[in-house]
């Protein structure tokens, strides 16, 4: 077994062929509960999924390496990444872990691990875990036969959870009177999210909310919106609401079927909460994805935006280092590190649904907000990833671009952290300019790196 199976969120890939079959995920429980032991109590590990038909595979693999390790597993079914997180906060477990494959296809998974605090594992302790995993050191510490963990379901995970993202909804308010399309992509957030919105007053159109095992983010969800739009225009509704498969992202639609994509979302949020005072360090922490337009429009409201690598996980490290509490990724996985200490899909609907009644005002109008810069992007297959520099032709045509673009744009060019993809995003005042340095450096990376 080779080492480095970690990439940018966890482990990923096709379902039942390694690292994503039942060796490794046994192997992944081993070691994850050897690494993470802290003490010498009775330790616990929550495990939580998706809707993939994989989940049920891997969930029985990991549990079964975890408890031969002597560790206690906590089973709580289909459940949104953040409330994984959630539940390993409040049940005061040693770890959790996340079966999904996020927004990807349902032949495909991944299973990301969270500290006893609610926070994604990465760098050194996700090393320890991959070395223990190539090693296979952790069978040497087997539990002896009356040591063996117990694995139990937690029945009521979904209504704490529930319980939870209501109390982050002000308690001033309801949702009467208001109608909400909510797409589930068929995936984690299928029961959560329509719950949440009519626990708190809202009458909810669900659609995407019968997942099969295969129907995951199947033409719908957060990204497929046309169903959202669709529906939202046919119903009259106020505002559409779409997740991802793991409901740790959200886009939204006003009342006109038109779309909201993170960086609106996160400029409403930080406008709104540092007019009442909540906006920590006046500071918003967004990737190198985010348009050039939300950095403008927080410096008008005296708002710094700091800036990081794409990856949640990356936003969190820095909202934790600046002591900000607003950030995110402009796909529409929004932090609120106030209330939980990842993306959360359900979260981030409610505090825009929560601007909207504070402001009496519709979403079509509040998302007015922010108006992006022109920005194409675009991807292409490769056969491996190679770094752009060591690649002469791509790498003039990189810095060609840039001074091409200088102060009127950004650039930026790289590997999709979890698919071998190469992705190219320009950013300019001129529509006609940008794309065509965006299809230039495509067609480069076709030619020189392409499938």
């Amino acid at each position: 077994m080779t080492q480095n199976i970690f990439g940018t969120d966890g482990v990923r890939g096709l379902a039942n062929i390694s690292p994503m079959d039942s060796d490794t995920a046994l192997q992944l429980g081993r070691a994850a509960a050897l690494t993470l032991r802290n003490g010498t109590h009775r330790h616990r590990i929550v495990i939580g999924k998706d809707t993939r038909l994989s989940g049920y595979m891997l969930e029985t693999a990991l549990a079964s390496g975890i408890a031969s390790m002597g560790t206690d597993v906590m089973l709580v079914g289909p459940l949104p990444t953040p409330g994984v997180a959630f539940i390993t906060r409040g049940m005061r477990a040693d770890a959790g872990v996340v079966i999904s494959g996020s927004h990807n296809n349902w032949r495909e998974n991944g299973i990301k691990f969270f500290d006893r605090k609610g926070y994604k594992i990465w760098g050194n302790t996700e090393s320890k875990i991959d070395e223990a995993v190539a090693s296979r050191i952790a069978e040497e510490h087997r539990a002896k036969p009356e040591q063996i963990g117990r694995a139990v379901r937690v029945d009521d995970a979904t209504g704490r959870y529930i319980q939870f993202l209501k109390g982050t909804f002000s308690s001033q308010l309801t949702l009467d009177g208001l109608r909400i399309v909510v797409d589930c992509s068929n995936g984690a957030g299928y029961r959560v999210a329509p719950a949440v919105l009519e626990e708190l007053g809202a009458t909810v159109v669900a659609i995407g909310d019968n997942p099969d095992g295969t129907n995951i983010n199947l033409d719908c969800g957060s990204l497929h919106t046309e169903q959202l739009c669709k529906k939202v225009r046919e119903m009259g509704a106020d505002c559409g609401v779409a997740l991802d498969g793991d409901a740790d992202r959200v886009l939204m639609c006003d009342e006109k079927g038109e779309m909201l994509d993170g960086d609106v979302i996160m400029a409403l949020c930080a406008k709104s909460w540092n007019k009442q005072g909540r906006l920590k360090k006046q500071t918003v922490v967004a990737t190198v994805m985010s348009n050039l337009a939300l950095e403008h429009t927080l410096a008008k409201e005296g708002i710094r935006l700091v800036r990081t690598e794409v990856g949640d996980k990356y936003v969190v490290q820095a909202l934790r280092e600046e002591g900000a509490n607003i950030g995110g990724e402009q796909s529409g996985h929004l932090i609120f590190l106030d209330h939980n200490t990842t993306g959360d899909g359900c979260l981030g609907a409610l505090q825009v649904l929560e601007i909207m009644l504070q402001e009496n005002k519709p979403l079509s109008l509040l998302k007015q907000i922010l108006t992006p810069y022109p920005q194409i992007l675009l991807n292409v297959a490769v056969r491996e990833k190679v770094a752009f520099k060591e690649v002469p032709a791509i790498d003039r045509a990189i810095v060609a671009a840039g001074q091409d673009l200088q102060s009127k744009g950004r650039l930026l060019v790289r590997y999709s952290g979890t698919e071998k993809l190469a992705r190219v995003m320009v950013e300019g005042d001129d529509p006609k300019r940008i794309e065509h340095i965006a299809k230039n450096l495509i067609s480069l990376i076709q030619t020189h790196l392409g499938v």
